[in-house]
Protein backbone atom coordinates (compact mmCIF):
# COMPACT_ATOMS: atom_id res chain seq x y z
CA UNK A 1 0.00 0.00 0.00
CA UNK A 2 1.16 3.73 -0.75
CA UNK A 3 -0.07 6.47 0.46
CA UNK A 4 0.83 9.81 -1.02
CA UNK A 5 1.56 13.13 1.17
CA UNK A 6 1.50 16.60 -0.42
CA UNK A 7 3.86 19.49 0.19
CA UNK A 8 3.63 22.41 -2.19
CA UNK A 9 1.25 25.27 -2.21
CA UNK A 10 2.21 24.32 -4.43
CA UNK A 11 2.50 22.31 -2.41
CA UNK A 12 -1.37 18.57 -3.80
CA UNK A 13 -3.67 15.46 -5.43
CA UNK A 14 -6.12 12.34 -5.49
CA UNK A 15 -3.36 9.43 -5.87
CA UNK A 16 -3.66 6.24 -4.40
CA UNK A 17 -6.00 4.05 -6.99
CA UNK A 18 -9.43 5.18 -7.06
CA UNK A 19 -11.21 7.98 -5.85
CA UNK A 20 -13.88 7.10 -2.99
CA UNK A 21 -16.67 9.41 -2.41
CA UNK A 22 -16.09 9.85 1.63
CA UNK A 23 -19.77 9.06 3.92
CA UNK A 24 -21.12 11.73 5.13
CA UNK A 25 -20.71 12.34 9.07
CA UNK A 26 -23.12 11.83 11.67
CA UNK A 27 -23.71 11.03 15.14
CA UNK A 28 -24.05 7.50 13.99
CA UNK A 29 -21.13 7.48 11.29
CA UNK A 30 -18.27 9.87 12.35
CA UNK A 31 -15.76 6.65 12.58
CA UNK A 32 -16.94 6.32 16.14
CA UNK A 33 -16.06 9.26 17.50
CA UNK A 34 -17.45 12.78 17.65
CA UNK A 35 -15.61 14.14 20.70
CA UNK A 36 -19.04 14.83 22.15
CA UNK A 37 -19.97 16.90 19.71
CA UNK A 38 -23.98 16.09 17.87
CA UNK A 39 -24.65 17.74 14.86
CA UNK A 40 -28.30 17.17 13.73
CA UNK A 41 -29.54 14.51 11.55
CA UNK A 42 -31.90 16.51 10.00
CA UNK A 43 -29.79 18.62 7.37
CA UNK A 44 -28.91 20.03 3.97
CA UNK A 45 -26.42 17.91 1.48
CA UNK A 46 -23.99 20.70 2.41
CA UNK A 47 -24.46 20.83 5.89
CA UNK A 48 -23.18 17.35 6.22
CA UNK A 49 -20.54 18.09 4.24
CA UNK A 50 -19.46 21.39 6.59
CA UNK A 51 -20.06 18.75 9.15
CA UNK A 52 -17.15 16.48 7.82
CA UNK A 53 -14.89 19.21 7.42
CA UNK A 54 -14.87 19.96 11.32
CA UNK A 55 -15.20 16.30 12.39
CA UNK A 56 -11.93 15.07 10.00
CA UNK A 57 -9.84 18.21 11.57
CA UNK A 58 -10.88 17.25 14.84
CA UNK A 59 -9.03 14.29 14.35
CA UNK A 60 -6.35 15.52 11.54
CA UNK A 61 -5.44 18.85 11.43
CA UNK A 62 -1.66 19.54 12.64
CA UNK A 63 -3.11 22.03 14.91
CA UNK A 64 -6.18 19.82 16.40
CA UNK A 65 -5.98 20.64 20.39
CA UNK A 66 -6.38 24.50 19.37
CA UNK A 67 -10.26 23.52 17.93
CA UNK A 68 -13.26 23.94 20.10
CA UNK A 69 -16.26 21.88 19.97
CA UNK A 70 -18.71 21.80 17.56
CA UNK A 71 -21.55 23.66 19.07
CA UNK A 72 -19.10 26.43 19.80
CA UNK A 73 -17.46 26.49 16.08
CA UNK A 74 -21.10 25.90 14.37
CA UNK A 75 -19.66 24.37 10.99
CA UNK A 76 -23.25 24.49 9.50
CA UNK A 77 -23.10 29.03 10.00
CA UNK A 78 -20.62 29.61 7.10
CA UNK A 79 -22.20 30.63 3.62
CA UNK A 80 -20.54 31.76 0.59
CA UNK A 81 -21.20 32.67 -2.77
CA UNK A 82 -21.03 29.02 -4.26
CA UNK A 83 -21.02 25.78 -1.78
CA UNK A 84 -17.10 25.46 -2.68
CA UNK A 85 -16.67 29.09 -0.98
CA UNK A 86 -18.56 28.25 1.82
CA UNK A 87 -16.51 25.11 2.70
CA UNK A 88 -13.35 27.52 2.07
CA UNK A 89 -14.62 30.51 4.35
CA UNK A 90 -15.32 27.85 7.08
CA UNK A 91 -11.69 26.18 6.46
CA UNK A 92 -9.99 29.64 7.24
CA UNK A 93 -12.66 30.03 10.36
CA UNK A 94 -11.07 26.69 11.47
CA UNK A 95 -7.61 27.79 11.18
CA UNK A 96 -7.41 30.86 12.80
CA UNK A 97 -7.77 29.22 16.40
CA UNK A 98 -3.84 28.03 16.82
CA UNK A 99 -1.10 30.11 18.49
CA UNK A 100 2.80 30.36 16.94
CA UNK A 101 4.77 31.21 20.10
CA UNK A 102 6.97 33.11 18.28
CA UNK A 103 4.06 35.17 16.60
CA UNK A 104 1.30 35.78 18.80
CA UNK A 105 -0.60 34.57 15.68
CA UNK A 106 -1.83 31.34 14.18
CA UNK A 107 -0.06 28.94 12.31
CA UNK A 108 -1.45 30.04 9.45
CA UNK A 109 -1.49 33.42 9.56
CA UNK A 110 -1.46 34.69 6.03
CA UNK A 111 -0.11 38.33 6.53
CA UNK A 112 -1.13 39.76 3.17
CA UNK A 113 -5.11 39.02 3.97
CA UNK A 114 -5.44 37.83 7.37
CA UNK A 115 -8.03 35.94 8.09
CA UNK A 116 -7.52 33.47 5.38
CA UNK A 117 -5.77 30.02 5.50
CA UNK A 118 -2.24 30.27 4.29
CA UNK A 119 -1.94 26.52 4.03
CA UNK A 120 -5.87 24.95 4.32
CA UNK A 121 -8.28 24.83 1.39
CA UNK A 122 -10.69 22.32 -0.68
CA UNK A 123 -10.38 21.74 -4.28
CA UNK A 124 -13.19 20.51 -7.07
CA UNK A 125 -10.15 17.74 -8.04
CA UNK A 126 -8.22 20.03 -10.31
CA UNK A 127 -5.01 19.89 -7.89
CA UNK A 128 -5.13 16.09 -8.61
CA UNK A 129 -4.51 16.81 -12.34
CA UNK A 130 -2.13 18.86 -12.27
CA UNK A 131 0.45 16.93 -9.92
CA UNK A 132 -0.09 13.74 -12.08
CA UNK A 133 1.48 16.09 -14.54
CA UNK A 134 -1.52 17.34 -17.03
CA UNK A 135 -2.49 20.83 -17.15
CA UNK A 136 -5.18 22.45 -18.76
CA UNK A 137 -4.13 26.32 -19.46
CA UNK A 138 -2.20 28.56 -21.39
CA UNK A 139 1.20 27.47 -20.20
CA UNK A 140 2.81 30.49 -19.24
CA UNK A 141 2.62 33.01 -16.26
CA UNK A 142 2.71 36.47 -16.21
CA UNK A 143 4.43 39.02 -14.27
CA UNK A 144 5.06 42.30 -13.03
CA UNK A 145 8.19 43.73 -12.57
CA UNK A 146 8.25 47.34 -11.71
CA UNK A 147 5.62 49.98 -10.43
CA UNK A 148 4.45 50.82 -13.97
CA UNK A 149 3.12 49.05 -17.22
CA UNK A 150 6.20 46.41 -17.17
CA UNK A 151 4.93 43.03 -17.14
CA UNK A 152 6.92 39.84 -18.47
CA UNK A 153 6.52 36.53 -19.11
CA UNK A 154 7.16 34.75 -16.12
CA UNK A 155 7.76 31.03 -17.20
CA UNK A 156 6.45 29.01 -19.77
CA UNK A 157 5.73 25.22 -20.04
CA UNK A 158 7.55 23.33 -22.56
CA UNK A 159 5.01 21.38 -25.16
CA UNK A 160 2.10 24.04 -23.79
CA UNK A 161 0.22 26.35 -25.97
CA UNK A 162 1.99 29.15 -25.11
CA UNK A 163 4.98 28.00 -26.14
CA UNK A 164 3.55 26.68 -29.42
CA UNK A 165 3.53 30.17 -29.84
CA UNK A 166 6.51 31.18 -28.90
CA UNK A 167 6.44 32.66 -25.95
CA UNK A 168 9.86 32.85 -23.88
CA UNK A 169 10.30 33.59 -20.13
CA UNK A 170 11.63 37.45 -19.90
CA UNK A 171 9.23 38.77 -23.14
CA UNK A 172 7.59 42.26 -22.25
CA UNK A 173 3.94 41.92 -22.78
CA UNK A 174 2.39 45.75 -23.87
CA UNK A 175 -0.91 44.80 -24.74
CA UNK A 176 -3.74 42.03 -23.02
CA UNK A 177 -7.27 41.65 -24.80
CA UNK A 178 -6.41 45.34 -26.49
CA UNK A 179 -5.80 46.97 -23.32
CA UNK A 180 -2.39 49.09 -23.00
CA UNK A 181 -0.40 51.60 -21.52
CA UNK A 182 -2.16 53.16 -18.17
CA UNK A 183 -4.59 50.47 -18.57
CA UNK A 184 -1.43 47.53 -17.29
CA UNK A 185 -0.13 49.37 -14.54
CA UNK A 186 0.06 47.83 -11.56
CA UNK A 187 -2.10 48.86 -8.94
CA UNK A 188 -2.25 46.36 -6.04
CA UNK A 189 -2.51 47.55 -2.09
CA UNK A 190 -2.17 45.87 0.60
CA UNK A 191 -3.97 42.67 -0.81
CA UNK A 192 -2.16 42.64 -4.78
CA UNK A 193 -5.81 43.72 -5.94
CA UNK A 194 -6.95 46.57 -8.24
CA UNK A 195 -8.63 47.54 -11.23
CA UNK A 196 -6.00 46.50 -13.24
CA UNK A 197 -4.61 43.55 -11.38
CA UNK A 198 -8.25 42.11 -11.34
CA UNK A 199 -8.35 42.42 -14.97
CA UNK A 200 -5.12 40.70 -15.76
CA UNK A 201 -6.47 37.81 -13.34
CA UNK A 202 -9.67 37.89 -15.07
CA UNK A 203 -8.05 37.71 -18.51
CA UNK A 204 -5.31 34.99 -17.04
CA UNK A 205 -6.97 32.41 -15.17
CA UNK A 206 -10.94 33.06 -15.73
CA UNK A 207 -10.76 32.90 -19.78
CA UNK A 208 -10.37 30.10 -22.07
CA UNK A 209 -8.55 32.92 -24.79
CA UNK A 210 -6.38 35.84 -23.90
CA UNK A 211 -4.94 37.56 -26.99
CA UNK A 212 -1.45 39.21 -26.47
CA UNK A 213 1.02 41.95 -27.82
CA UNK A 214 5.10 40.67 -26.45
CA UNK A 215 8.06 42.62 -27.33
CA UNK A 216 11.46 40.62 -27.35
CA UNK A 217 14.71 41.87 -26.07
CA UNK A 218 15.39 42.62 -29.96
CA UNK A 219 12.92 45.36 -29.81
CA UNK A 220 10.61 43.41 -32.10
CA UNK A 221 6.71 42.90 -31.33
CA UNK A 222 4.48 40.26 -32.24
CA UNK A 223 0.46 39.25 -31.25
CA UNK A 224 -0.67 36.06 -30.32
CA UNK A 225 -4.27 34.54 -29.50
CA UNK A 226 -3.67 31.60 -27.18
CA UNK A 227 -6.56 29.19 -25.95
CA UNK A 228 -5.90 26.77 -23.02
CA UNK A 229 -5.44 23.37 -24.08
CA UNK A 230 -4.26 20.21 -22.17
CA UNK A 231 -0.28 19.06 -21.92
CA UNK A 232 1.72 16.66 -20.03
CA UNK A 233 3.76 18.72 -18.15
CA UNK A 234 7.61 19.19 -18.31
CA UNK A 235 8.80 20.42 -14.72
CA UNK A 236 12.30 21.12 -16.14
CA UNK A 237 11.73 24.18 -18.13
CA UNK A 238 15.43 24.30 -18.44
CA UNK A 239 18.62 22.43 -17.89
CA UNK A 240 22.16 23.54 -19.30
CA UNK A 241 25.73 23.40 -18.80
CA UNK A 242 27.82 26.90 -18.01
CA UNK A 243 31.38 27.28 -17.48
CA UNK A 244 32.21 30.11 -14.73
CA UNK A 245 36.32 30.27 -15.31
CA UNK A 246 38.59 28.88 -13.41
CA UNK A 247 37.89 25.37 -14.07
CA UNK A 248 34.68 25.44 -12.78
CA UNK A 249 31.89 24.10 -14.50
CA UNK A 250 28.12 24.96 -13.36
CA UNK A 251 24.71 22.85 -14.10
CA UNK A 252 21.69 24.90 -13.78
CA UNK A 253 18.06 23.51 -13.97
CA UNK A 254 14.85 25.14 -13.44
CA UNK A 255 12.36 22.49 -11.92
CA UNK A 256 9.02 24.02 -11.63
CA UNK A 257 6.93 21.79 -9.62
CA UNK A 258 6.95 18.64 -7.79
CA UNK A 259 4.78 16.66 -10.27
CA UNK A 260 4.79 12.84 -9.19
CA UNK A 261 7.60 10.99 -9.63
CA UNK A 262 6.47 8.98 -11.85
CA UNK A 263 6.26 12.29 -14.37
CA UNK A 264 8.80 14.15 -12.87
CA UNK A 265 12.06 11.26 -13.25
CA UNK A 266 12.76 11.17 -16.74
CA UNK A 267 12.73 14.49 -17.17
CA UNK A 268 15.03 14.96 -14.00
CA UNK A 269 17.23 11.68 -15.04
CA UNK A 270 17.96 13.30 -18.19
CA UNK A 271 18.98 16.54 -17.13
CA UNK A 272 21.49 15.23 -13.93
CA UNK A 273 22.77 12.36 -16.66
CA UNK A 274 23.89 15.86 -18.12
CA UNK A 275 25.60 17.26 -15.53
CA UNK A 276 27.35 13.95 -14.75
CA UNK A 277 28.62 13.57 -18.33
CA UNK A 278 29.44 17.57 -18.22
CA UNK A 279 31.52 17.28 -15.05
CA UNK A 280 29.73 19.88 -13.29
CA UNK A 281 31.58 21.61 -10.07
CA UNK A 282 28.49 23.42 -9.09
CA UNK A 283 24.84 23.10 -9.19
CA UNK A 284 22.00 25.90 -9.38
CA UNK A 285 18.61 24.47 -8.28
CA UNK A 286 16.05 27.22 -9.83
CA UNK A 287 12.73 26.73 -7.58
CA UNK A 288 11.82 30.40 -7.72
CA UNK A 289 7.93 29.48 -8.95
CA UNK A 290 8.37 26.17 -7.70
CA UNK A 291 5.16 25.80 -5.27
CA UNK A 292 5.59 22.11 -4.33
CA UNK A 293 3.90 18.99 -4.43
CA UNK A 294 4.51 15.31 -4.24
CA UNK A 295 7.12 14.82 -1.22
CA UNK A 296 8.27 11.48 -3.13
CA UNK A 297 9.48 13.52 -6.14
CA UNK A 298 11.15 15.83 -3.65
CA UNK A 299 13.02 12.77 -2.13
CA UNK A 300 14.06 11.56 -5.80
CA UNK A 301 15.77 15.58 -6.32
CA UNK A 302 17.54 15.38 -2.79
CA UNK A 303 18.66 11.71 -3.43
CA UNK A 304 20.09 13.18 -7.15
CA UNK A 305 21.81 15.90 -4.97
CA UNK A 306 23.28 14.65 -1.92
CA UNK A 307 26.69 13.24 -1.40
CA UNK A 308 27.34 9.66 -1.82
CA UNK A 309 28.14 9.80 2.02
CA UNK A 310 24.82 10.23 2.68
CA UNK A 311 23.67 6.64 1.73
CA UNK A 312 21.61 5.01 4.49
CA UNK A 313 21.24 8.30 6.88
CA UNK A 314 18.03 9.75 7.64
CA UNK A 315 17.25 12.53 5.51
CA UNK A 316 13.91 13.32 6.96
CA UNK A 317 10.95 12.58 9.15
CA UNK A 318 7.14 13.06 9.08
CA UNK A 319 5.46 13.98 12.55
CA UNK A 320 1.82 13.57 12.58
CA UNK A 321 -0.81 14.58 15.28
CA UNK A 322 -0.63 12.84 18.40
CA UNK A 323 -4.16 11.83 17.60
CA UNK A 324 -2.88 10.11 14.58
CA UNK A 325 0.26 9.02 15.52
CA UNK A 326 -1.76 7.09 18.72
CA UNK A 327 -3.40 5.28 16.24
CA UNK A 328 -7.02 7.39 17.64
CA UNK A 329 -7.99 9.33 14.46
CA UNK A 330 -10.88 6.62 13.36
CA UNK A 331 -12.43 9.31 11.48
CA UNK A 332 -9.75 8.06 8.88
CA UNK A 333 -11.53 4.65 8.41
CA UNK A 334 -14.04 6.42 6.31
CA UNK A 335 -11.35 7.34 3.55
CA UNK A 336 -11.16 4.07 1.54
CA UNK A 337 -8.45 3.07 -1.03
CA UNK A 338 -7.86 0.24 -3.18
CA UNK A 339 -4.45 -0.80 -4.21
CA UNK A 340 -5.33 -3.56 -6.38
CA UNK A 341 -7.60 -6.22 -5.30
CA UNK A 342 -6.83 -4.91 -1.62
CA UNK A 343 -9.33 -2.01 0.20
CA UNK A 344 -8.17 -0.25 3.16
CA UNK A 345 -8.32 2.77 4.58
CA UNK A 346 -6.18 5.76 5.63
CA UNK A 347 -7.11 4.56 9.26
CA UNK A 348 -4.61 1.54 8.56
CA UNK A 349 -0.96 3.37 8.64
CA UNK A 350 1.50 4.10 11.14
CA UNK A 351 1.77 7.66 11.64
CA UNK A 352 4.45 7.38 14.36
CA UNK A 353 7.88 8.78 13.68
CA UNK A 354 9.54 5.49 13.86
CA UNK A 355 7.08 4.47 10.93
CA UNK A 356 7.65 7.64 8.96
CA UNK A 357 11.80 8.37 9.05
CA UNK A 358 13.09 8.95 5.14
CA UNK A 359 16.59 7.70 4.73
CA UNK A 360 18.60 8.60 1.98
CA UNK A 361 19.18 6.16 -0.83
CA UNK A 362 21.68 7.15 -3.26
CA UNK A 363 21.25 3.11 -4.88
CA UNK A 364 17.35 5.24 -6.37
CA UNK A 365 19.10 7.58 -8.88
CA UNK A 366 21.37 6.98 -11.83
CA UNK A 367 24.13 9.33 -10.91
CA UNK A 368 26.24 10.44 -8.10
CA UNK A 369 27.51 14.25 -8.24
CA UNK A 370 30.79 15.58 -6.33
CA UNK A 371 29.47 19.05 -5.81
CA UNK A 372 31.22 22.07 -4.60
CA UNK A 373 27.95 24.09 -3.27
CA UNK A 374 24.37 23.69 -4.39
CA UNK A 375 22.69 26.99 -4.83
CA UNK A 376 19.03 27.21 -4.88
CA UNK A 377 17.23 30.12 -5.90
CA UNK A 378 13.76 30.91 -3.62
CA UNK A 379 11.63 33.79 -3.61
CA UNK A 380 8.09 33.87 -1.80
CA UNK A 381 6.58 31.69 -4.61
CA UNK A 382 9.04 28.91 -3.13
CA UNK A 383 6.85 26.36 -1.04
CA UNK A 384 6.19 23.30 0.66
CA UNK A 385 8.51 20.40 -1.17
CA UNK A 386 10.42 23.10 -2.58
CA UNK A 387 11.63 24.09 0.79
CA UNK A 388 11.73 20.40 2.18
CA UNK A 389 14.22 19.39 -0.49
CA UNK A 390 16.17 22.77 0.68
CA UNK A 391 15.48 21.52 4.42
CA UNK A 392 16.62 17.88 3.45
CA UNK A 393 20.18 19.31 2.29
CA UNK A 394 21.29 21.84 4.87
CA UNK A 395 22.90 19.20 7.45
CA UNK A 396 24.45 16.89 4.34
CA UNK A 397 26.65 19.76 2.12
CA UNK A 398 27.46 23.22 1.12
CA UNK A 399 23.81 25.18 0.50
CA UNK A 400 23.22 28.09 -0.19
CA UNK A 401 20.22 29.92 -0.87
CA UNK A 402 19.38 33.37 -3.44
CA UNK A 403 16.41 35.23 -3.87
CA UNK A 404 13.83 36.56 -1.14
CA UNK A 405 12.54 34.87 1.49
CA UNK A 406 10.52 32.03 0.52
CA UNK A 407 6.77 31.17 1.40
CA UNK A 408 6.87 29.04 4.62
CA UNK A 409 5.49 26.00 4.69
CA UNK A 410 7.21 23.09 6.69
CA UNK A 411 3.92 20.98 6.76
CA UNK A 412 1.95 18.89 4.49
CA UNK A 413 -1.00 16.60 4.08
CA UNK A 414 -2.58 14.46 2.22
CA UNK A 415 -5.68 14.90 1.09
CA UNK A 416 -9.62 13.56 2.35
CA UNK A 417 -12.50 13.05 0.02
CA UNK A 418 -15.64 14.53 0.86
CA UNK A 419 -18.58 13.77 -1.49
CA UNK A 420 -16.92 15.33 -4.35
CA UNK A 421 -14.35 17.47 -2.72
CA UNK A 422 -10.81 16.78 -1.78
CA UNK A 423 -9.68 18.76 1.37
CA UNK A 424 -6.47 19.54 1.82
CA UNK A 425 -5.72 20.59 6.05
CA UNK A 426 -1.90 20.00 7.34
CA UNK A 427 -1.68 17.04 8.98
CA UNK A 428 2.08 16.92 9.76
CA UNK A 429 5.35 18.71 10.00
CA UNK A 430 8.74 17.58 8.66
CA UNK A 431 12.07 17.82 10.17
CA UNK A 432 15.26 17.55 8.79
CA UNK A 433 18.23 14.86 9.71
CA UNK A 434 19.22 17.71 12.31
CA UNK A 435 16.06 18.16 13.90
CA UNK A 436 15.46 21.71 12.26
CA UNK A 437 12.15 22.78 10.72
CA UNK A 438 9.45 25.17 11.85
CA UNK A 439 10.21 27.40 8.76
CA UNK A 440 6.74 29.30 9.13
CA UNK A 441 7.86 32.46 8.16
CA UNK A 442 10.11 30.97 5.32
CA UNK A 443 13.83 30.59 4.68
CA UNK A 444 15.33 34.29 4.16
CA UNK A 445 19.38 34.13 2.47
CA UNK A 446 21.28 35.66 4.58
CA UNK A 447 19.55 34.58 7.84
CA UNK A 448 20.11 31.84 10.39
CA UNK A 449 20.54 28.34 9.09
CA UNK A 450 20.44 29.99 5.57
CA UNK A 451 23.70 31.15 4.06
CA UNK A 452 23.73 32.94 0.63
CA UNK A 453 22.32 36.54 -0.86
CA UNK A 454 19.10 38.31 -0.44
CA UNK A 455 18.18 39.83 -4.21
CA UNK A 456 15.45 40.37 -6.10
CA UNK A 457 13.65 38.37 -9.15
CA UNK A 458 14.93 39.37 -12.35
CA UNK A 459 12.13 38.40 -14.68
CA UNK A 460 13.42 40.73 -17.25
CA UNK A 461 15.94 37.64 -18.47
CA UNK A 462 15.42 34.36 -19.61
CA UNK A 463 16.13 31.08 -17.23
CA UNK A 464 19.91 30.86 -17.63
CA UNK A 465 21.10 34.19 -18.98
CA UNK A 466 24.28 34.45 -17.24
CA UNK A 467 23.55 38.04 -16.84
CA UNK A 468 19.83 37.72 -14.56
CA UNK A 469 20.74 38.65 -11.55
CA UNK A 470 20.06 35.31 -8.94
CA UNK A 471 22.16 32.96 -11.64
CA UNK A 472 24.86 35.74 -11.95
CA UNK A 473 25.27 35.31 -8.31
CA UNK A 474 25.54 31.56 -8.77
CA UNK A 475 27.98 32.10 -11.38
CA UNK A 476 30.05 34.68 -9.57
CA UNK A 477 30.45 32.75 -6.21
CA UNK A 478 31.41 29.48 -7.92
CA UNK A 479 34.24 31.71 -9.92
CA UNK A 480 35.78 33.91 -7.00
CA UNK A 481 33.85 32.92 -3.90
CA UNK A 482 31.89 35.54 -3.08
CA UNK A 483 28.53 37.02 -4.29
CA UNK A 484 29.65 40.35 -5.53
CA UNK A 485 28.76 41.84 -9.03
CA UNK A 486 30.31 43.85 -11.35
CA UNK A 487 29.46 47.88 -10.36
CA UNK A 488 28.14 47.88 -14.23
CA UNK A 489 25.51 45.52 -13.38
CA UNK A 490 24.09 46.32 -10.49
CA UNK A 491 23.74 50.00 -11.53
CA UNK A 492 21.78 47.93 -14.35
CA UNK A 493 19.73 46.38 -12.17
CA UNK A 494 18.93 49.36 -9.84
CA UNK A 495 17.31 51.08 -13.13
CA UNK A 496 14.39 48.50 -12.61
CA UNK A 497 11.88 49.67 -10.08
CA UNK A 498 10.68 46.34 -8.75
CA UNK A 499 7.70 45.14 -6.66
CA UNK A 500 8.09 45.06 -2.90
CA UNK A 501 8.85 41.25 -1.95
CA UNK A 502 5.11 40.72 -0.32
CA UNK A 503 3.52 42.77 -3.23
CA UNK A 504 5.09 40.22 -6.00
CA UNK A 505 4.36 37.21 -4.07
CA UNK A 506 0.94 38.00 -3.09
CA UNK A 507 0.18 38.91 -7.21
CA UNK A 508 1.59 35.86 -7.91
CA UNK A 509 -0.53 34.23 -5.64
CA UNK A 510 -3.28 35.87 -6.91
CA UNK A 511 -2.90 35.11 -10.49
CA UNK A 512 -1.72 31.56 -10.34
CA UNK A 513 -4.20 30.59 -7.59
CA UNK A 514 -3.49 30.46 -4.05
CA UNK A 515 -3.87 26.38 -4.08
CA UNK A 516 -0.31 26.03 -5.92
CA UNK A 517 1.41 27.37 -3.57
CA UNK A 518 0.22 25.12 -0.20
CA UNK A 519 0.99 21.59 -0.61
CA UNK A 520 2.92 19.12 0.51
CA UNK A 521 1.71 15.58 -0.25
CA UNK A 522 2.92 12.31 1.79
CA UNK A 523 4.14 8.64 0.73
CA UNK A 524 4.76 5.98 3.01
CA UNK A 525 4.74 2.50 1.76
CA UNK A 526 4.36 1.28 6.08
CA UNK A 527 0.87 0.05 6.77
CA UNK A 528 -0.48 -0.93 10.01
CA UNK A 529 -2.25 -4.39 8.40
Amino acid sequence: MKKIFYLSFVVVTVVVASCSKDKKITPTNNGGNNNGNNPTVTASALDLIKDSVFLYAQQVYYWNTSLPTYDAFKPRSFTGSSDIDALQTEIDAMTQYSTNPETGKPYEYYTPAPGYAKYSFIDDGSVSGELNGVKGDFGFAPVWIDNNTDIRVKYVYPGSPADVKGLKRGYQITAINGRTGSGLKYDGGAGGSGTNVNFLINAYSNSSTINLTLKKPDGNTFDVTLSTGTYTVNPVLTSKIVDAGNNKKVGYIVFNSFTSKANAKPYLDAAFNSFSAGGITDLVVDLRYNGGGFVETAQYLSNLIAPASTNGSTMFTYNFTKTMADGKATILKNQLRKDGNQTYSYFDFDYTIAGNTVKFSKTDVPVTLNLNHVFFIVTGSTASASELTINNLIPVMDVQLIGTTSYGKPVGFFDIDINKYQMYIPQFETKNSAGNGGYYAGMTPEKGLYRGKLAGDDASKDFGDPTESLFSYALNFVKNGNFSLPQQQIQSLSRLQKLSIDQSREVGLQVEGKKYFRGMIYNNTKAKK
